[in-house]
C-alpha cells in the first residue's frame, strides 16, 4: 500500500527523484476508484518512481500549499519541484505515460 504522507514528512519524501502524490479524501468516490490503479502503478514502477498519498482532510496545510481544490488530484514531483498535475480519475495508461515523461 502507498505510504500516506503528512505535514511532518511530506517535504523529505518528495525531494529526491520522481514522486507521484495522490491527494485524496476518504469520502471521495473517484478517489476510491483510483486507489487500486494508483497502487498497481506504484508496484509496477517502484524502481523509477515513488507513489505516495496525502489525505487532504488530515493534511490540510499541504493541500492548501498546492491549491488542491478537487480530489483526486495527482501531482508529479521531480527532485522536490512540482512538474505536472492530473485532476480527477484517469486511466492507468494515461497516468503511466505522464509519469514516464518525467523519468
Amino acid at each position: 500500500m502507498a505510504e500516506i504522507l503528512n505535514n511532518n514528512n511530506f517535504e523529505s519524501e518528495v525531494e529526491n527523484g520522481v514522486v507521484v502524490v495522490d491527494f485524496f479524501a476518504t469520502w471521495c468516490g473517484p478517489c476510491k476508484m483510483l486507489a487500486p490503479v494508483f497502487e498497481e502503478l506504484g508496484n509496477e514502477m517502484n524502481e523509477s518512481a515513488k507513489f505516495v498519498k496525502v489525505d487532504i482532510d488530515q493534511s490540510m496545510e499541504i493541500a492548501r500549499k498546492f491549491m488542491v481544490s478537487t480530489v483526486p488530484t495527482m501531482m508529479i514531483f521531480k527532485d522536490g519541484k512540482q512538474v505536472d498535475t492530473m485532476v480527477g480519475f484517469m486511466p492507468k495508461d494515461s497516468i503511466k505515460a505522464k509519469v514516464e515523461a518525467h523519468i
